[in-house]
């Protein structure tokens, strides 16, 4: 039987401007565990910004996301314009700010924000060849902000009412949920969780994204 493979978009490395390490690594683990075969890929940018993590000041530096996300991949990485669809049978986005500051504007123009310009047309393929799509934390406003007014996707980031309002703004269906839940739209074969946008720990982090997992991968034909 042929292997699946699932691709993981990061965004950086560290929550504050780019992917969520924990979320991430969990991702990895779970692909891993499960018998998934894993393709790495991030923009290959500048970052909207670098904040140090010790103060969550913004400090005068660049930094490149797909260089910074290779400390997460462990080097085995592709710029995510150079991803067809057909080299992966899934995908899932990580959350942290690096979601809404480098993959999307959302950090910035909320209901009016554009999704990156590659990201975006890998994330319309795939849709287009019914590939299924995991969005963990604020990652889903990615999709809310790409698919929202065309396709009203439904999605969860947890149960902040200011946030779900944004993304229903823009069109897509919030669905509330906790840490270790998950929220599917059969339709668009999405998957999202809510990850640290209500998680008080990092294993109700793991619970969810194992349960993200393995319905991706069963979504897989």
């Amino acid at each position: 039987m042929k292997r699946k493979t699932v691709g993981v978009l990061l965004s950086g490395c560290g929550v504050q401007d780019g992917s969520e390490i924990h979320e991430a690594t969990l991702t990895l683990y779970f692909l891993d565990k499960m018998g998934a075969d894993i393709l790495c890929m991030a923009p290959g940018k500048n970052q909207m910004d670098v904040v140090n993590h010790v103060t969550g000041s913004p400090v005068e530096e660049t930094r490149n996301c797909l260089t910074e996300a290779a400390r997460i991949a462990r080097g085995e990485i592709r710029d995510v314009k150079t991803v067809m669809t057909d080299a992966i049978d899934a995908l899932i986005i990580p959350g942290g700010f690096g979601a809404a500051k480098n993959l999307s504007t959302f950090a910035v123009d909320g209901a009016h924000s554009i999704v990156d310009g590659d990201v975006a047309a890998l994330l319309r393929e795939l849709v287009r060849a019914g590939k299924p799509i995991g969005a963990l934390c604020i990652a889903p406003a990615i999709l809310a902000a790409l698919f929202g007014r065309e396709f009203a996707p439904t999605l969860t980031i947890g149960m902040d009412e200011a946030t779900a309002g944004v993304l229903e703004e823009m069109g897509a269906r919030h669905r509330k949920a906790q840490a270790t839940d998950i929220v599917v739209d059969e339709k668009l074969r999405i998957v999202t969780t809510p990850c640290y946008m209500m998680a008080q720990g990092i294993a109700e982090v793991g619970v969810g994204v194992e349960k993200l997992v393995a319905r991706i991968l069963d979504m897989i034909a």
